[in-house]
């Protein structure tokens, strides 16, 4: 009777975490159907050139997602650029044995470092405006007037713009990258850590060597997901980015814009075409940043023994 019982549950339980995962793809194709209906008049006016087409300017129906999609690519881009030493270098910080930390400390700094991800947006943003933007005008005014013959610096700082967007975006997604980059690492095996200093290898050495190629995947895996997230980061990047959707500008400097940033700052006062087109651009972010996590998750199965993105 017991056993029969255990049955009916494991049944049970297999039923509901199948109509749990049809429930997401449901949700998810009702997503791209609802703004697949809402861009079509977009879709069908401008069809693929609107997505490299610059120019904002709705009073006279002129649409162009192209520095919108510039700024989105480059400041997810940068950002993990900066972003991916510093998480990596924490989760070597806290997972091994030669560093200098005690352990009780390894504990508190993890816990801060996660503490991170639960921060709101707006909070970062609020941040980046009183702090993070006067802070940077001394050196952005000494970049501009040292290096301002390169066109990444081309353009006096204004405040507001793609570095400190870039900067906030960075912090916002160390969290992510740290805990996989730290749990990828704490889950090899103590053994190859043994085996690399038995042959002669130094800390560092089995940490460059051995330890990071071996984790490298995952690491990988989890940079791709928080490229994901930085993509698709609306509040604190529209507070900071200053949200100039009519034309590209190269200088890090200099104000631009996101697709998030762009949708939120139009939304509320667009009407006919215009809604269209900024449900055009949503349905472009939310390509790319499918496009993004189902390459991370291709890449975690193709290296992945076990065929689940697990070692």
């Amino acid at each position: 009777m017991a056993l029969y019982g255990r049955k009916i549950g494991h049944r049970l339980g297999v039923s509901l975490l199948g109509l749990a995962a049809l429930l997401v793809a449901i949700v998810l194709v009702a997503l791209f159907l609802t703004l697949v209906v809402a861009a079509w008049p977009a879709i069908a006016r401008f069809g693929w050139g609107l997505i490299g087409a610059a120019g904002w300017a709705p009073n006279r129906q002129v649409f162009g997602l192209g520095p919108a999609l510039y700024g989105t690519v480059v400041s997810g881009v940068l950002a993990l650029g900066l972003a991916v030493p510093v998480g990596v270098g924490v989760a070597l910080l806290l997972t091994e044995e030669f560093v200098f930390l005690p352990r009780s400390l390894q504990g508190i700094c993890g816990f801060l470092i996660d503490l991170l991800a639960a921060i709101p947006s707006v909070v970062y943003g609020l941040w980046g405006i009183f702090v993070l933007i006067p802070a940077l005008g001394p050196l952005a005014a000494w970049l501009h007037g040292v290096l301002g013959d390169w066109v990444l610096f081309a353009t006096p700082f204004l405040g507001r713009g793609m570095l400190p967007a870039v900067l906030v975006l960075a912090l916002m997604v160390l969290p992510t990258i740290a805990a996989i980059a730290r749990q990828s690492l704490g889950s090899l095996d103590r053994e190859l850590r043994v085996a690399a200093m038995a042959v002669g290898a130094t800390r560092w050495e089995a940490v460059r060597g051995v330890l990071l190629p071996a984790a490298g995947t995952r690491i990988l895996g989890g940079v791709l997901l928080a490229l994901g997230r930085a993509l698709g980061e609306t509040m604190a990047v529209t507070m900071l980015i200053g949200n100039v959707p009519d034309r590209i500008e190269a200088s890090l400097l200099a104000p631009s814009s996101t697709i998030a940033s762009l949708i939120a700052n139009e939304f509320a006062e667009a009407r006919g075409l215009q809604v269209a087109v900024l449900m055009y651009g949503a349905l472009v972010l939310l390509g790319l940043v499918a496009g993004v996590h189902g390459l991370a998750e291709g890449i975690l199965q193709w290296r992945s023994p076990t065929g689940n993105g697990r070692p």
